[in-house]
């Protein structure tokens, strides 16, 4: 069987290919592909065929594809330019007549989410392709937060607009393995699977786990959306990636992403990744 990772040149992509490997895969059954061939140099010395993969050149996507019996497409990350780019990867799938494995997003067909339109749009393309595939609805990587936290271990300070709302992160190590089992069985086939951690958490709750780690106060400041976009324009960012940041907070504090059925940690066979856990591991402590 020959498995095909698109977006392998990110980290969940690369994640994914470890695990498999892990599991025992032989690794020249194995197609890493990326925009940079280059970054999956380290993954072809250790046997994994690699190749190059452009969402926007759908003849890329037909030569990486051919044999392939599972394809892992990584949602890109031009927001704006997803659908039609993995329409594309959906049409190359269909050429070949191999099962995809999709990563989407938490209840993507009815939530309100930022980012959810174009996901809701590429499931719905799925649904007519006439494919095998699944829908892995990855809830927020607890990775998102590392500025954040190292930003908190620093300055003593959150700034935030979601609220108390919580997020069911997990990290992308979790959802790789989840990625990796899917790809292996038999038994997803057909079904959207809604993956988050298994203890979501709000920004009181990161604050005092970076405060233990980091060993002094943290002290979360709420504001306004309108007043979260100002500061972080006042940070430098630009007015599309400040509108970005603040609009997902405020659909943490919709509670857009608090939710997690036990889903990911069932499929991979041990708890997620405790939040505490993470923020330690990244701070050294």
């Amino acid at each position: 069987m020959t498995i095909v990772i698109t977006g392998a040149t990110g980290h969940l992509g690369h994640q994914v290919v470890e695990q498999l490997l892990a599991r025992g895969v032989d690794p020249s059954t194995v197609v890493a592909g990326g925009r940079n061939e280059d970054a999956l140099a380290e993954l072809a010395e250790r046997g994994v065929r690699t190749a190059r993969i452009d969402y926007s050149d759908p003849s890329t996507l037909d030569d990486a594809f051919v044999g392939a019996d599972r394809i892992l497409l990584i949602s890109g990350n031009e927001v704006g330019k997803r659908s039609v780019q993995h329409k594309a990867v959906i049409d190359a799938a269909r050429r070949v007549d191999a099962t995809l494995v999709y990563t989407s997003a938490p209840k993507a067909s009815t939530s309100a989410l930022v980012l959810a339109p174009e996901h809701k749009a590429t499931e719905g393309l799925l649904e007519g392709s006439g494919l095998t595939y699944t829908v892995l609805r990855n809830n927020w990587y607890t990775e998102n937060y590392d500025d954040t936290i190292r930003q908190a271990a620093s300055t003593g300070t959150i700034l935030t607009s979601a609220g108390t709302g919580r997020v069911a992160s997990a990290t992308r190590r979790d959802f790789a393995e989840a990625a990796a089992v899917v790809l292996l069985s038999e038994d997803y086939a057909g079904e959207i699977l809604e993956l988050g951690g298994d203890e979501p958490w709000n920004v009181d709750e990161l604050a005092s786990a970076v405060a233990e780690v980091a060993g002094h106060e943290v002290t979360v400041d709420q504001v306004s959306t309108d007043e979260h976009v100002a500061a972080l324009q006042g940070f430098g960012l630009d007015d599309g990636t400040a509108g970005f940041v603040a609009a997902v907070d405020a659909n943490i504090a919709d509670g857009l992403l608090a939710e997690s059925d036990g889903t990911l940690s069932r499929i991979i066979g041990r708890p997620t990744t405790p939040l505490k856990q993470y923020v330690g591991e990244l701070l050294g402590g």
